[in-house]
């Protein structure tokens, strides 16, 4: 049997008989390269240098120079002609006509008239110049020789020579021969000197007015923001628009278009100016292009306001500095003024600047307060700073609900005598409650004036922040009523509708803070019922409807326009409380930042203020309160405490339990366990002395007060 042999490898040698053949392939050296033409070499040369960038800065710098010399030149041949006939009125009149103030047209005609009058008159008193002049010379030659003369003779009267008589005279002619000499001297060169300064007397005013292309001028010029505001640059914005109206009106004023404008004031740290539109061009047409007119003005947008102002087809123009709006306010005065005080009904919380640099002071006297904007803008610290001013009014309360959670309001321990902190239902649920406790208070307060018209009540500040829980809150009671919501079934709501229509009238005020309104989180009825409107930045238009108002948004206020994270603290305000600009319907604020720490410090000198306020942390609504505990702990630290401080301080803590309880009951209630209300200089007064024994005195009896 044969086997067969399969080969897997190829053999490398060769078969017997086969000669090796070497391919060798020849590669020819590559040929020289071609020699560039001289003229190909020469153009690329004169391409180089004439593209350069020192070729074309030099070609600006010559060309701008000359400019400024040739344009200074037409500056003064203008201000001359203007100045020597009647072009200046025409072209006012002619503005005037083409904005549609026929008024002050006829008052530059007035002008114009009165201009051509006294010309004629100054014309006619050329014709009799001459010889007025010819007279007066020879009367002053006579009087001038008659008087060196005299002088001669005195002089020669007092040294005995009668040559001294010429002396003057002949002093006087050798000083005009010098004079004469000098202007010999001098006139050659001064030809030839005087053209050139002339020259630079124009280049001069043409480099002050930058007269020159904008090609021309030099690289940090026409690149650089923040030039000075001037008529002619806010002109040049305004017709650059893209509105055909406005920049049709401005092709026809004679002036350029700078009677539009009244004067460029400084305005903290940026100018203010208003423009009047000329006829056909409306307001909302502006400032629906702020972008535009911003980058129009070598601004960036948030740096350009737009407001509508007090007279008829005028906006006002607010333009920051460079840069300046991204600067900090610095301190509060509530910070550096450790001696300030407050006063809730006269008083104004100093709350920042405004965009001119001013102090913005806000009044609270029976004002409902909302604050809103996005999250992480500022609200809170906002909406604290005015509530701690507030605290250095002793006479205030605070009943506060901080749905955050996170220690924003911590340091109001002690000072509020309601303090919910947290973000859960159950907290939605308290701080609800306690706002309808505030409604209760309210209700007794009216009764209570109604009985007696000048009673006075202690103002009571009901603070809900983050209130945007409490209104998407989806609990619902054992009554069936949803404690969130925006309808009437709402327990939230109504409570805040409730305050808001009447708590002002009796000094019982809601301040809300919430972010990111919409009508289900901030509910129509509830925002239009405060009335300060202040605004964060926020993310569309209509959320800024929500949050200030139709009113305010088509004056000019734009929260919607700031900056998120990058303009933190700015509010744009509408409220009656705070001075606004005649014409305007809102108010820009950029408010004093108040850290945690020296917060804490400000809440410290308004406790010291008060005589101890127990500060009860979750709103209890047990059936049963045990009322001499209640009484212990409405009286703190305190060693004594008049009868109706007490009274109003069970009231705050319970009010559904204490409404009824007046002197008669509260003395009932320490007589049980062996004590007595006691008189201190004429007043009625609990002393915690005697509290503490009737405790010791009830707990040894074993029985305990409860109320229900």
């Amino acid at each position: 049997m044969s086997e067969n042999v399969v080969h897997l490898h190829k053999p490398t040698d060769p078969p017997a008989g086969t000669a090796n053949v070497t391919t060798l392939t020849v590669v020819p050296d590559q040929a020289p390269p071609a020699p560039v033409p001289l003229w190909v070499r020469s153009g690329r040369a004169i391409k180089n240098g004439v593209t350069h960038e020192h070729t074309k800065a030099t070609m600006r710098g010559i060309a701008r120079h000359s400019l400024y010399t040739f344009n200074g030149g037409r500056i003064v041949a203008r201000r001359t002609w203007d100045g020597r006939t009647g072009s200046r009125y025409e072209r006012m009149i002619r503005a005037a006509e083409a904005a549609g103030n026929f008024e002050l047209a006829q008052e530059w005609e007035e002008r114009l008239q009165r201009f051509r009058a006294a010309r004629h008159h100054r014309r006619m008193d050329l014709l009799h110049s001459p010889v007025d002049a010819a007279k007066g010379v020879a009367v002053g030659a006579g009087m001038g020789v008659g008087v060196l003369v005299a002088l001669g003779v005195v002089m020669a009267i007092n040294t005995g020579h009668v040559g001294d008589v010429i002396t003057p005279l002949s002093a006087t002619i050798d000083f005009i021969a010098l004079l004469i000499r000098i202007v010999q001297v001098v006139w050659g060169p001064l030809l030839t000197i005087g053209p050139f300064l002339a020259l630079l007397a124009l280049w001069s005013v043409g480099r002050k007015q930058q007269a020159a292309p904008a090609w021309a001028l030099s690289a940090d010029v026409r690149s650089s923001e923040g030039e000075p505001i001037t008529p002619s640059i806010v002109v040049k914005a305004l017709r650059d628009l893209g509105i055909s109206p406005l920049k049709t009106a401005i092709k026809e004023m004679g002036d350029a278009g700078a009677s539009m404008l009244g004067p460029i004031r400084i305005a903290g740290c940026g100018v203010e100016v208003d423009v009047t539109l000329p006829s056909g061009v409306a307001t909302d047409e502006v400032q629906k292009r702020r972008r535009k007119l911003a980058e129009n003005l070598t601004r960036h947008e948030h740096e350009v306001f737009i407001t509508i102002a007090e007279a008829a087809r005028t906006v006002r123009l607010w333009i920051a500095d460079s840069g300046a709006l991204d600067e900090p306010i610095g301190p509060s005065p509530l910070v550096t003024d450790g001696t300030m005080t407050a006063n809730y009904k006269t008083g104004k919380a100093p709350w920042g600047q405004d965009l001119r640099g001013d102090a913005a002071e806000l009044s609270v006297y029976q004002r409902h307060l909302l604050v809103t904007g996005l999250s992480n803008q500022g609200k809170t610290a906002a909406l604290r700073s005015l509530a701690l001013w507030l605290a250095l009014d002793r006479t205030v309360q605070f009943w506060i609900a901080d749905l955050k959670g996170i220690g924003d309001w911590a340091m109001f321990d002690g000072i509020a005598q309601i303090l919910i902190e947290g973000p859960s239902d159950d907290h939605v649920i308290q701080a609800t409650e306690m706002v309808e406790d505030a409604v209760e208070e309210m209700n007794r307060r009216i009764e209570e004036r109604r009985q007696d018209p000048t009673v006075v009540f202690e103002p009571l500040i009901v603070v809900v922040d983050e209130a945007q829980l409490a209104f998407m809150c989806p609990v619902v009671g054992e009554d069936k009523r949803p404690y969130g919501g925006a309808k009437a079934t709402s327990r939230y709501f109504m409570a805040v509708r409730k305050i808001h229509n009447q708590g002002r009238a009796v000094d019982v005020l809601m301040w809300q803070g919430t972010q990111d309104p919409t009508d289900q989180n901030l509910p129509k009825l509830v925002r239009e019922g405060a009335h300060t409107r202040a605004s964060l930045v926020v993310g569309t238009e209509s959320q800024s409807r929500m949050a200030l108002g139709d009113k305010a948004v088509n004056g000019g206020a734009a929260p919607h326009l700031l900056r998120q994270g990058l303009d933190k603290g700015t509010l744009v305000v509408a409220s009656d409380g705070i001075t606004i600009p005649a014409g305007q319907a809102s108010i820009t604020v950029r408010t004093h930042f108040i850290d945690d720490e020296p917060a804490a410090e400000i809440a410290a000198r308004a406790q010291a203020l008060r005589d101890g306020v127990a500060t009860l942390r979750v709103v209890d609504h047990t059936e049963e309160r045990d009322a001499l505990a209640d009484v212990a702990a409405v009286i703190g630290d305190t060693a004594r405490l008049r009868t109706d401080e007490v009274l109003k301080r069970l009231h705050a803590l319970d009010t559904a339990v204490y409404r009824e309880w007046n002197n008669g009951r509260l003395k009932r209630l320490l007589e049980e366990h062996g004590e007595e209300p006691k008189k201190s200089h004429g007043v009625m007064v609990v002393r915690r002395d005697d509290v503490a024994r009737a405790l010791a005195n009830r707990d040894a009896d074993g029985s305990a007060s409860a109320v229900e």
